[in-house]
């Protein structure tokens, strides 16, 4: 990378997202540091997103058939002609100098080869109290985490180009936990940055039932890989793992109901209580009775957890290779399997 004025090619994966796609696009080029570059890669998107995207001044790469947010962020990146590769996802609408600021904190330390924002607690669109739930999750674990860590997510982070391409691209088998997976490649070649100067409003679930059965999805590759991840120092930690834990033991301790009740009932209270610090965020943000509504929603949350990590665990006994490392394409380390 030039030790000044990096350029910048921003990288937009996208499919389906008609909704988001003016307010993304339209923020990236209110840019207060202008791109080298758009570039949207529509993964064959079944609604009017290609109209929008022709609107704009960007390059629009046609995927002929949906091959998931890795691959397509890999073709954006492959396009490419930046110092930095800035990938933002489509339902995302950066802030003004996002791109200033993660460029000055690249240029800043030389050491540093990813870095990554904090999304705002309040949503793009507020369509609702699960999307308020998320929003405000999502913003109080990456914000506590501000600093150097060991974990680098893409929905709205900047790399420089050298290190993308030592370290290969993005596992195209992987439509889940793909952030976890690069990481684990990531870490150890760079120091990896985690800033909130580098943020925008996303637009997120907003139905409970989606919510859910995306959390225990992702955590089916919990026990193959993303535990690892999580153990190391300075993870970013989305849960706290006295929470994850305490919901388990709740369901573990269920039979028990009928003979001691206070024993699963004193589990939840400790599921409840585990995250403290969330919880007086939440109070600050919202008041009372929406932290009330937020600690039923999160509890349900780690019971998504820990039963797709479960159901993760099984898939492992069943089938030698889930979750297991897999050729990799030449230049790049070894990756792993998709759930």
């Amino acid at each position: 990378m030039r030790p000044e004025n990096p350029t910048v090619s921003v990288i937009i994966p996208n499919y389906n997202y008609e909704k988001t796609l003016p307010s993304c696009l339209d923020a990236v080029f209110a840019q207060t540091l202008q791109p080298l570059e758009v570039i949207v890669v529509d993964d064959a998107s079944t609604d009017g997103s290609r109209e929008i995207i022709r609107r704009y001044p960007c390059t629009l790469i046609e995927n002929p058939g949906n091959s998931g947010v890795s691959a397509v962020r890999n073709r954006g990146a492959a396009a490419s002609r930046g110092d930095v590769l800035f990938f933002v996802d489509s339902d995302v609408a950066l802030a003004p100098d996002a791109l200033e600021n993660a460029v000055r904190v690249l240029t800043e330390d030389p050491g540093c080869g990813f870095v990554h924002g904090v999304p705002a607690a309040e949503p793009l669109f507020d369509d609702g109290p699960v999307e308020r739930y998320r929003m405000l999750h999502a913003h109080y674990f990456h914000r506590r985490s501000v600093g150097v860590v060991a974990s680098a997510f893409f929905a709205l982070g900047a790399v420089r180009r050298e290190v993308f391409e030592a370290v290969g691209p993005l596992n195209e088998r992987l439509r889940d936990s793909e952030d976890l997976e690069y990481s684990n490649r990531l870490h150890g070649r760079c120091r990896i940055r985690l800033t909130d100067t580098v943020s925008g409003r996303h637009d997120d679930a907003d139905s409970l039932r989606d919510l859910l059965r995306e959390q225990a999805r992702r955590a089916q590759l919990l026990i193959p890989f993303a535990a690892a991840h999580r153990a190391q120092k300075n993870a970013v930690r989305a849960h706290s793992m006295a929470g994850v834990l305490a919901v388990a033991l709740t369901v573990a301790t269920l039979p028990l109901l009928p003979f001691a009740p206070v024993v699963p009932a004193l589990c939840l209270l400790l599921a409840a209580l585990s995250d403290p610090g969330l919880s007086r965020f939440v109070l600050r943000q919202r008041g009372p009775a929406f932290l009330v509504y937020f600690t039923g929603v999160h509890l349900l949350v780690q019971l998504s957890i820990v039963l797709g990590a479960a159901w993760g665990g099984l898939r492992m006994l069943a089938d030698r290779s889930f979750g297991r490392p897999v050729p990799a394409p030449a230049g790049s380390p070894d990756r792993a399997s998709a759930p």
